[in-house]
Protein backbone atom coordinates (compact mmCIF):
# COMPACT_ATOMS: atom_id res chain seq x y z
CA UNK A 1 0.00 0.00 0.00
CA UNK A 2 1.41 3.40 -0.89
CA UNK A 3 1.00 6.53 1.06
CA UNK A 4 -1.58 7.85 -1.11
CA UNK A 5 -3.14 4.54 -0.99
CA UNK A 6 -3.03 4.41 3.08
CA UNK A 7 -4.78 7.92 3.11
CA UNK A 8 -8.04 6.49 1.87
CA UNK A 9 -8.16 3.37 4.28
CA UNK A 10 -9.81 5.13 7.12
CA UNK A 11 -9.95 1.31 8.91
CA UNK A 12 -6.40 0.99 9.11
CA UNK A 13 -5.15 2.23 12.90
CA UNK A 14 -2.05 4.05 13.00
CA UNK A 15 0.90 4.24 15.71
CA UNK A 16 1.86 7.39 17.41
CA UNK A 17 4.98 6.90 15.58
CA UNK A 18 3.33 7.07 12.14
CA UNK A 19 4.58 10.42 11.20
CA UNK A 20 8.35 9.38 12.25
CA UNK A 21 8.16 6.62 10.23
CA UNK A 22 6.92 8.76 6.94
CA UNK A 23 9.74 11.37 7.79
CA UNK A 24 12.23 9.08 7.51
CA UNK A 25 11.16 7.99 4.23
CA UNK A 26 9.31 4.68 5.14
CA UNK A 27 7.17 2.45 2.74
CA UNK A 28 4.14 2.13 4.17
CA UNK A 29 2.03 -1.35 4.38
CA UNK A 30 -1.20 -2.55 6.10
CA UNK A 31 -0.62 -5.20 8.26
CA UNK A 32 -3.00 -6.68 11.93
CA UNK A 33 -5.04 -3.78 11.18
CA UNK A 34 -2.30 -0.86 11.49
CA UNK A 35 -0.48 0.85 9.02
CA UNK A 36 3.06 0.02 9.82
CA UNK A 37 6.54 0.54 8.15
CA UNK A 38 7.35 -2.05 5.58
CA UNK A 39 10.86 -1.35 5.05
CA UNK A 40 12.97 2.51 5.01
CA UNK A 41 14.73 3.53 1.90
CA UNK A 42 17.91 1.25 2.89
CA UNK A 43 16.23 -1.46 2.43
CA UNK A 44 15.49 -4.88 3.80
CA UNK A 45 18.77 -6.41 3.98
CA UNK A 46 20.26 -3.33 5.02
CA UNK A 47 17.93 -3.04 7.73
CA UNK A 48 18.48 -7.13 8.76
CA UNK A 49 22.11 -6.71 8.67
CA UNK A 50 22.89 -3.75 10.73
CA UNK A 51 20.72 -5.44 13.50
CA UNK A 52 22.39 -8.17 13.38
CA UNK A 53 25.82 -6.22 13.21
CA UNK A 54 24.46 -3.27 15.80
CA UNK A 55 20.94 -1.85 17.06
CA UNK A 56 17.84 -1.79 15.20
CA UNK A 57 14.84 0.23 16.34
CA UNK A 58 11.02 -1.56 15.81
CA UNK A 59 7.80 0.00 16.30
CA UNK A 60 5.77 -2.61 18.21
CA UNK A 61 3.04 -0.07 19.33
CA UNK A 62 0.35 -2.47 17.47
CA UNK A 63 0.76 -5.29 20.09
CA UNK A 64 -1.37 -5.55 22.87
CA UNK A 65 -0.14 -4.08 26.05
CA UNK A 66 -2.15 -4.52 29.48
CA UNK A 67 -2.15 -5.31 33.41
CA UNK A 68 -3.87 -8.33 34.63
CA UNK A 69 -4.40 -7.87 38.78
CA UNK A 70 -6.07 -9.25 41.35
CA UNK A 71 -5.41 -11.89 44.12
CA UNK A 72 -4.31 -15.13 42.78
CA UNK A 73 -3.86 -13.70 39.13
CA UNK A 74 -1.08 -15.90 38.20
CA UNK A 75 -3.04 -19.13 39.49
CA UNK A 76 -5.82 -18.03 37.58
CA UNK A 77 -4.20 -16.93 34.17
CA UNK A 78 -2.42 -20.63 34.63
CA UNK A 79 -6.16 -21.94 33.66
CA UNK A 80 -5.30 -20.68 30.79
CA UNK A 81 -2.39 -21.59 29.54
CA UNK A 82 0.33 -24.27 30.24
CA UNK A 83 3.21 -22.13 31.12
CA UNK A 84 4.46 -21.84 34.54
CA UNK A 85 3.10 -17.98 36.14
CA UNK A 86 2.59 -19.25 39.67
CA UNK A 87 6.27 -19.22 39.85
CA UNK A 88 7.13 -15.90 38.12
CA UNK A 89 8.95 -13.82 40.48
CA UNK A 90 8.65 -10.40 40.44
CA UNK A 91 10.98 -8.46 37.27
CA UNK A 92 10.52 -11.94 35.43
CA UNK A 93 8.56 -12.94 32.01
CA UNK A 94 7.35 -16.27 30.54
CA UNK A 95 6.67 -17.24 27.22
CA UNK A 96 3.54 -19.11 26.61
CA UNK A 97 0.20 -19.55 24.63
CA UNK A 98 -3.53 -18.66 24.68
CA UNK A 99 -5.17 -22.36 24.27
CA UNK A 100 -8.56 -23.60 22.98
CA UNK A 101 -10.47 -26.05 24.79
CA UNK A 102 -8.60 -28.77 22.18
CA UNK A 103 -5.08 -27.42 23.23
CA UNK A 104 -4.77 -25.46 20.08
CA UNK A 105 -3.07 -21.76 19.81
CA UNK A 106 -5.33 -18.77 20.08
CA UNK A 107 -2.21 -16.41 20.56
CA UNK A 108 1.07 -16.42 21.65
CA UNK A 109 1.93 -13.90 24.57
CA UNK A 110 4.41 -12.71 27.10
CA UNK A 111 3.81 -12.17 30.88
CA UNK A 112 5.62 -10.30 33.01
CA UNK A 113 5.27 -10.43 36.70
CA UNK A 114 5.54 -6.97 38.35
CA UNK A 115 5.55 -5.79 41.72
CA UNK A 116 2.41 -6.86 44.29
CA UNK A 117 0.44 -3.38 45.15
CA UNK A 118 -1.82 -4.11 48.48
CA UNK A 119 -1.85 -7.83 48.27
CA UNK A 120 -2.57 -7.54 44.58
CA UNK A 121 -0.98 -9.69 42.33
CA UNK A 122 0.33 -7.57 38.66
CA UNK A 123 0.63 -9.14 35.20
CA UNK A 124 1.88 -7.47 32.56
CA UNK A 125 0.76 -8.54 29.13
CA UNK A 126 1.79 -8.38 26.01
CA UNK A 127 -0.27 -9.73 23.01
CA UNK A 128 -0.29 -10.14 18.94
CA UNK A 129 -1.83 -6.93 17.63
CA UNK A 130 -4.31 -9.32 14.94
CA UNK A 131 -5.59 -11.12 18.10
CA UNK A 132 -5.30 -8.36 20.98
CA UNK A 133 -9.13 -8.00 20.32
CA UNK A 134 -9.93 -11.96 21.23
CA UNK A 135 -7.77 -12.11 23.45
CA UNK A 136 -8.70 -9.39 25.75
CA UNK A 137 -12.29 -9.94 25.72
CA UNK A 138 -11.61 -13.98 25.89
CA UNK A 139 -9.34 -12.89 29.13
CA UNK A 140 -11.84 -10.89 30.42
CA UNK A 141 -14.49 -13.48 29.73
CA UNK A 142 -12.89 -16.49 31.59
CA UNK A 143 -11.31 -14.76 34.51
CA UNK A 144 -13.93 -12.01 35.38
CA UNK A 145 -12.84 -12.02 39.06
CA UNK A 146 -9.48 -10.42 38.09
CA UNK A 147 -8.56 -6.54 36.66
CA UNK A 148 -8.02 -6.56 33.10
CA UNK A 149 -6.57 -2.79 32.44
CA UNK A 150 -5.91 -2.20 28.86
CA UNK A 151 -2.42 0.03 27.92
CA UNK A 152 -3.86 1.18 24.54
CA UNK A 153 -2.63 4.48 25.83
CA UNK A 154 1.07 3.41 25.42
CA UNK A 155 3.68 2.38 22.45
CA UNK A 156 5.77 -0.28 22.53
CA UNK A 157 8.83 0.41 21.19
CA UNK A 158 12.03 -2.81 20.49
CA UNK A 159 15.63 -2.02 19.89
CA UNK A 160 17.10 -5.13 19.42
CA UNK A 161 21.37 -6.23 18.17
CA UNK A 162 24.27 -6.95 20.00
CA UNK A 163 24.54 -3.28 20.56
CA UNK A 164 20.96 -2.09 21.99
CA UNK A 165 22.35 -2.97 25.93
CA UNK A 166 25.26 -0.10 25.41
CA UNK A 167 23.05 2.25 23.56
CA UNK A 168 20.01 1.83 26.28
CA UNK A 169 23.04 1.72 29.14
CA UNK A 170 24.75 5.59 27.56
CA UNK A 171 21.30 6.54 27.61
CA UNK A 172 20.53 5.91 31.14
CA UNK A 173 23.54 7.55 32.04
CA UNK A 174 23.26 11.08 30.07
CA UNK A 175 19.89 11.04 32.02
CA UNK A 176 21.71 10.83 35.29
CA UNK A 177 20.09 7.21 35.90
CA UNK A 178 23.51 5.68 36.69
CA UNK A 179 22.12 3.44 38.86
CA UNK A 180 19.22 2.07 36.96
CA UNK A 181 21.90 1.95 34.00
CA UNK A 182 23.82 -0.65 36.19
CA UNK A 183 21.06 -2.80 36.22
CA UNK A 184 19.89 -2.65 33.39
CA UNK A 185 23.43 -3.98 31.93
CA UNK A 186 23.17 -6.33 34.12
CA UNK A 187 19.51 -7.79 33.35
CA UNK A 188 19.45 -11.32 32.08
CA UNK A 189 17.29 -12.13 29.33
CA UNK A 190 13.39 -12.91 29.92
CA UNK A 191 13.78 -10.18 32.78
CA UNK A 192 12.33 -6.91 33.10
CA UNK A 193 12.37 -3.70 35.30
CA UNK A 194 10.30 -0.58 35.32
CA UNK A 195 12.04 2.91 35.61
CA UNK A 196 11.09 6.54 35.67
CA UNK A 197 13.07 8.27 33.31
CA UNK A 198 12.38 12.07 33.50
CA UNK A 199 9.15 11.82 34.87
CA UNK A 200 7.88 9.11 32.29
CA UNK A 201 7.18 5.78 32.88
CA UNK A 202 8.91 2.62 31.38
CA UNK A 203 8.46 -0.59 31.03
CA UNK A 204 11.37 -2.51 29.95
CA UNK A 205 11.54 -5.74 29.04
CA UNK A 206 15.10 -7.75 27.73
CA UNK A 207 14.11 -10.61 25.25
CA UNK A 208 13.38 -10.18 21.70
CA UNK A 209 12.05 -11.94 18.60
CA UNK A 210 15.36 -11.74 16.30
CA UNK A 211 17.18 -14.26 17.74
CA UNK A 212 19.45 -11.34 19.20
CA UNK A 213 20.18 -9.26 22.75
CA UNK A 214 17.65 -6.75 23.12
CA UNK A 215 14.63 -4.88 24.80
CA UNK A 216 11.02 -4.06 24.64
CA UNK A 217 10.41 -0.65 25.84
CA UNK A 218 6.73 0.16 26.93
CA UNK A 219 6.24 4.17 27.30
CA UNK A 220 3.44 6.28 26.84
CA UNK A 221 2.47 7.04 23.74
CA UNK A 222 2.91 10.79 24.07
CA UNK A 223 6.07 10.35 25.34
CA UNK A 224 7.20 7.88 22.35
CA UNK A 225 8.29 10.12 19.65
CA UNK A 226 10.54 11.68 21.77
CA UNK A 227 12.16 8.37 22.83
CA UNK A 228 12.35 6.92 19.63
CA UNK A 229 14.03 10.51 18.13
CA UNK A 230 16.47 10.24 21.30
CA UNK A 231 17.61 6.49 20.29
CA UNK A 232 18.18 7.06 16.66
CA UNK A 233 20.47 9.77 17.56
CA UNK A 234 23.05 7.01 18.76
CA UNK A 235 25.05 6.03 15.78
CA UNK A 236 24.31 2.66 16.33
CA UNK A 237 20.82 2.81 15.82
CA UNK A 238 18.82 2.11 12.65
CA UNK A 239 14.86 1.92 11.97
CA UNK A 240 14.10 -1.42 10.73
CA UNK A 241 10.37 -1.85 9.59
CA UNK A 242 8.17 -5.34 8.84
CA UNK A 243 10.05 -6.70 6.22
CA UNK A 244 13.41 -7.27 8.23
CA UNK A 245 11.64 -8.38 11.33
CA UNK A 246 10.07 -11.21 9.36
CA UNK A 247 13.20 -12.25 8.00
CA UNK A 248 15.25 -11.82 11.64
CA UNK A 249 12.69 -13.68 13.37
CA UNK A 250 12.61 -16.62 10.20
CA UNK A 251 16.18 -16.80 10.92
CA UNK A 252 16.11 -17.14 14.35
CA UNK A 253 13.59 -20.24 13.53
CA UNK A 254 11.10 -18.36 15.52
CA UNK A 255 7.13 -18.57 15.21
CA UNK A 256 5.01 -16.31 13.73
CA UNK A 257 1.34 -15.91 15.10
CA UNK A 258 -1.57 -16.89 12.06
CA UNK A 259 1.40 -18.27 10.22
CA UNK A 260 3.46 -21.13 12.47
CA UNK A 261 0.83 -21.14 14.87
CA UNK A 262 -2.88 -21.03 14.81
CA UNK A 263 -6.43 -22.19 15.69
CA UNK A 264 -4.93 -25.60 14.11
CA UNK A 265 -1.65 -26.26 15.77
CA UNK A 266 -0.84 -27.26 19.53
CA UNK A 267 1.89 -26.50 21.21
CA UNK A 268 4.04 -29.65 20.93
CA UNK A 269 3.55 -30.25 17.36
CA UNK A 270 4.93 -26.63 17.20
CA UNK A 271 8.20 -26.74 18.90
CA UNK A 272 6.97 -25.61 21.95
CA UNK A 273 7.18 -28.09 24.23
CA UNK A 274 9.56 -26.46 25.88
CA UNK A 275 7.06 -23.59 27.40
CA UNK A 276 5.17 -26.47 29.07
CA UNK A 277 7.37 -27.17 32.42
CA UNK A 278 7.46 -30.49 34.60
CA UNK A 279 5.07 -28.71 37.32
CA UNK A 280 2.09 -27.59 34.37
CA UNK A 281 3.09 -31.13 32.88
CA UNK A 282 2.42 -32.86 36.58
CA UNK A 283 -0.38 -31.03 37.44
CA UNK A 284 -2.44 -30.13 34.20
CA UNK A 285 -5.23 -27.93 34.66
CA UNK A 286 -4.58 -25.84 31.28
CA UNK A 287 -6.92 -25.96 28.10
CA UNK A 288 -6.61 -29.41 26.43
CA UNK A 289 -4.08 -30.59 28.74
CA UNK A 290 -4.72 -34.78 28.18
CA UNK A 291 -4.47 -33.87 24.50
CA UNK A 292 -0.74 -31.63 25.19
CA UNK A 293 0.14 -34.14 27.29
CA UNK A 294 -0.45 -37.61 25.12
CA UNK A 295 1.39 -35.15 22.34
CA UNK A 296 4.46 -34.95 24.35
CA UNK A 297 4.65 -38.71 25.86
CA UNK A 298 3.84 -40.40 21.93
CA UNK A 299 5.64 -37.69 19.72
CA UNK A 300 2.94 -35.88 17.66
CA UNK A 301 1.65 -36.64 14.00
CA UNK A 302 3.35 -33.51 12.71
CA UNK A 303 6.23 -31.20 13.75
CA UNK A 304 7.23 -27.94 12.74
CA UNK A 305 10.72 -28.26 10.89
CA UNK A 306 13.39 -25.82 8.61
CA UNK A 307 14.36 -25.94 5.73
CA UNK A 308 17.78 -24.88 3.72
CA UNK A 309 16.41 -24.81 0.24
CA UNK A 310 18.52 -24.92 -2.37
CA UNK A 311 19.49 -22.33 -5.21
CA UNK A 312 18.57 -18.43 -5.25
CA UNK A 313 14.57 -19.04 -5.74
CA UNK A 314 12.91 -18.69 -1.89
CA UNK A 315 9.79 -20.78 -1.22
CA UNK A 316 6.72 -19.17 0.62
CA UNK A 317 4.03 -19.80 3.33
CA UNK A 318 1.45 -22.99 1.67
CA UNK A 319 3.69 -24.10 -0.74
CA UNK A 320 3.16 -28.03 -0.84
CA UNK A 321 6.36 -29.94 0.91
CA UNK A 322 6.61 -33.39 -0.75
CA UNK A 323 8.85 -36.23 -0.39
CA UNK A 324 11.21 -37.08 -3.27
CA UNK A 325 8.73 -40.05 -4.33
CA UNK A 326 6.17 -36.88 -4.92
CA UNK A 327 3.92 -37.84 -1.99
CA UNK A 328 2.47 -34.85 -0.21
CA UNK A 329 4.39 -34.34 3.44
CA UNK A 330 3.02 -30.96 4.78
CA UNK A 331 3.10 -27.22 4.24
CA UNK A 332 5.25 -24.64 4.40
CA UNK A 333 4.18 -21.55 7.20
CA UNK A 334 7.14 -19.05 6.54
CA UNK A 335 9.61 -19.05 3.95
CA UNK A 336 11.78 -15.76 2.09
CA UNK A 337 15.34 -15.30 1.79
CA UNK A 338 17.73 -14.90 4.80
CA UNK A 339 20.58 -12.09 4.20
CA UNK A 340 23.22 -13.42 7.41
CA UNK A 341 23.05 -16.46 5.08
CA UNK A 342 22.88 -15.37 1.98
CA UNK A 343 20.24 -17.83 1.00
CA UNK A 344 16.77 -18.95 1.46
CA UNK A 345 15.47 -20.95 3.92
CA UNK A 346 11.38 -22.00 5.05
CA UNK A 347 9.92 -23.23 8.00
CA UNK A 348 6.37 -25.53 7.51
CA UNK A 349 4.92 -28.53 9.16
CA UNK A 350 5.71 -32.35 7.83
CA UNK A 351 4.77 -35.80 9.13
CA UNK A 352 6.92 -36.83 11.94
CA UNK A 353 8.08 -39.78 9.81
CA UNK A 354 9.37 -37.04 7.49
CA UNK A 355 11.03 -34.60 10.07
CA UNK A 356 14.40 -36.11 10.22
CA UNK A 357 17.37 -33.92 10.03
CA UNK A 358 19.33 -33.87 6.39
CA UNK A 359 15.98 -35.09 5.09
CA UNK A 360 15.66 -34.41 1.26
CA UNK A 361 12.24 -33.04 0.15
CA UNK A 362 10.94 -30.76 -2.81
CA UNK A 363 8.85 -28.05 -2.36
CA UNK A 364 6.35 -27.46 -4.66
CA UNK A 365 6.25 -23.39 -5.86
CA UNK A 366 5.35 -22.01 -8.76
CA UNK A 367 4.54 -25.15 -10.99
CA UNK A 368 8.39 -26.06 -10.10
CA UNK A 369 10.19 -28.38 -7.58
CA UNK A 370 12.53 -27.21 -5.61
CA UNK A 371 15.39 -29.23 -3.81
CA UNK A 372 15.61 -28.82 0.03
CA UNK A 373 16.44 -30.13 2.97
CA UNK A 374 15.37 -30.88 7.03
CA UNK A 375 17.34 -28.04 8.95
CA UNK A 376 17.64 -27.71 12.62
CA UNK A 377 16.57 -24.28 13.79
CA UNK A 378 17.56 -22.19 14.45
CA UNK A 379 19.24 -21.02 11.17
CA UNK A 380 21.16 -18.43 13.09
CA UNK A 381 22.25 -19.09 16.38
CA UNK A 382 20.47 -16.68 19.06
CA UNK A 383 22.89 -14.35 21.07
CA UNK A 384 20.36 -13.77 24.18
CA UNK A 385 22.38 -12.14 27.13
CA UNK A 386 21.94 -14.92 29.68
CA UNK A 387 24.15 -13.44 32.75
CA UNK A 388 28.04 -12.20 33.08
Amino acid sequence: MSDIQSAFAPDLARTPLDELHRSHGARMTPFAGYVMPLQYPSGIIKEHLHTRAEAGLFDASHMGQAILEGPLAARRLETLVPGDIEGLAPGRMRYTQLLDPDGHILDDLMVTRLADEGGRERLFLIVNAGAKAADFAHLAAKLPDLALTLLDKRALLALQGPKAAEVLVRRLRRAGQDLAAQDLAKMPFMSACEIDLGGVDLKISRSGYTGEDGFEISVPAAASVALAQDLLSEPEVLLIGLGARDSLRLEAGLCLCGHDIDGTTDPVEAGLAWSIPRRRREEGGFPGAEAILQAIAKGPSRRRAGFLIEGKAPAREGAQIAALDGQAIGRLTSGGFAPSLGRPIAMGYVDAAHAAIGAPVQLLAREKSIPAKVASMPFVPHRYYRGA
